[in-house]
């Protein structure tokens, strides 16, 4: 694909090196999440409306998904939708079972169908993200891999992609230093200390909103939007420097 005029090309006289979300950037599993989301929140509603007298509409894959918890960790997620609806839940423990009695209940019951779809369908990679990863290798930058999911690791193993980094910042390792989840930028700055890089010399690609919003908060060298469902716009108002449709669209010199 012809590079379009307002995609810069990265160069090593300004970049070290580039972090990719995983999650719509790298491997192609929003619609396993999404999957999994909306089987978890419909059931929940259901319950909660029977009980509380109270009519919920059903989680919608497009304006719920993307405004509450597309980015962000998954209890982030769950108490953002469900302060949208105006439900109030204790937030219960990690080691909730799944289920609809608390923050982590609710949690947990959709990582367990998460789980489960990926263990049946699999994770695949998008061909234009790997193919500027093995450009960036031959042209001497190094790549990390950050993500909210603490699944991120049997993601990449079932997509065959884990070996394409050099540094992982994941759901697993945010909870044993403590990283806050995006928007803050912390996830993205413990990825470039990984790598060696200063974040100024480092470049952030995300497709969520509360990812560019982290690589904004991170003063990054640059921060490239990837628009897979329509919020170009979104993106761009909320810290990309750029928005392409797919990285086959970047170059590398």
């Amino acid at each position: 694909m012809t590079n379009p005029t307002n995609v810069p090309t990265l160069t090593k006289d300004r970049f070290d090196a580039v972090i990719f979300d995983m999650d719509g950037v790298v491997t192609d599993t929003a619609g396993l999440h999404g999957k999994a989301w909306k089987e978890m929140f419909d059931r929940f509603l259901e319950e909660h409306a029977r009980k509380s007298g109270v009519p919920q509409e059903p989680f919608d894959l497009g304006r719920d998904y993307l405004d509450y918890v597309d980015g962000k960790p998954r209890f982030d997620g769950v108490r953002g939708f469900l302060a949208s609806r105006s439900i109030s839940l204790p937030e219960g423990s990690l080691e909730d079972e799944p289920g609809t009695g608390s923050v982590y209940a609710l949690g947990n019951w959709k990582n367990r169908l998460f789980g489960k779809l990926l263990e049946e369908e699999g994770a695949v990679t998008y061909p234009g993200t790997v193919e500027l990863i093995h450009k960036l290798h031959d042209g001497g930058f190094k790549t990390a891999i950050i993500s909210s999911s603490k699944n991120a690791e049997t993601i990449l193993r079932s997509a065959e992609a884990l070996e394409l980094f050099e540094a992982k910042v994941d759901g697993v390792d945010s909870l044993e230093l403590g990283i806050d989840g995006k928007p803050a930028p912390d996830i993205f700055l413990s990825a470039a200390r990984e790598l060696g890089v200063e974040p100024s010399r480092a470049v952030v690609v995300e497709d969520a909103v509360s990812g560019v919003q982290a690589g904004r908060a991170g003063n990054f060298g640059l921060v490239i939007g990837v628009d897979r469902g329509g919020n170009r716009e979104a993106l761009l108002a909320n810290g990309a420097d750029v928005v392409v449709a797919d990285l086959d669209e970047v170059s590398v010199e």
